[in-house]
């Protein structure tokens, strides 16, 4: 393999946001690697207060509980399927409760094949998880909820 197409599957790496790709060309494997940190948050604005009848009604509507300005959202940065821990029968990387530093890993996102890594952007405690283990997501799909 030649240097053009090894620049060549870099660039698609880099287009699709492929953190690895590993290529057989007969007896020859070239893997490529980036180190990226896929972090996608978004901050939650207060939801505006209602009459008790009214708050239940849009929570039974809804099935959201409504978020308080120090929290803090993560989405999803691609299409895939969500994973909360490394491997089946593991622990899941976080849980509701636990204290989470910046950087650390949340979960991770399976897309063609490559395993994506999602961190925690922010120093915090997990108030929601808000997929499920083995859940397709979209982009933009909130993850998780984290109380600042």
């Amino acid at each position: 393999m030649n240097e053009t197409d090894i620049r060549k599957y870099a660039e698609l790496m880099k287009e699709l946001e492929l953190t690895a790709l590993e290529i057989k060309d007969g007896d020859k494997v070239v893997r490529l690697e980036r180190n990226i940190s896929v972090r996608v948050t978004e901050t939650v604005q207060a939801a505006p207060v209602a009459s008790p009848a009214s708050a239940s009604a849009a929570i039974n509507a809804n099935a959201q509980v409504p978020v308080n300005s120090n929290c803090f959202t993560v989405k999803s940065p691609l299409v895939g399927v969500f994973y909360a821990g490394p491997a089946e029968n593991v622990e899941p990387f976080v849980s509701i409760g636990d204290h989470v530093k910046r950087g650390q890993t949340l979960c991770i996102i399976e897309a063609m094949k490559l395993m994506n890594e999602i961190y925690a952007d922010e120093d915090g405690v997990i108030e929601e998880i808000c997929v499920t283990n083995g859940q397709v997501v979209d982009y933009g799909t909130e993850l998780f909820r984290i109380k600042r």
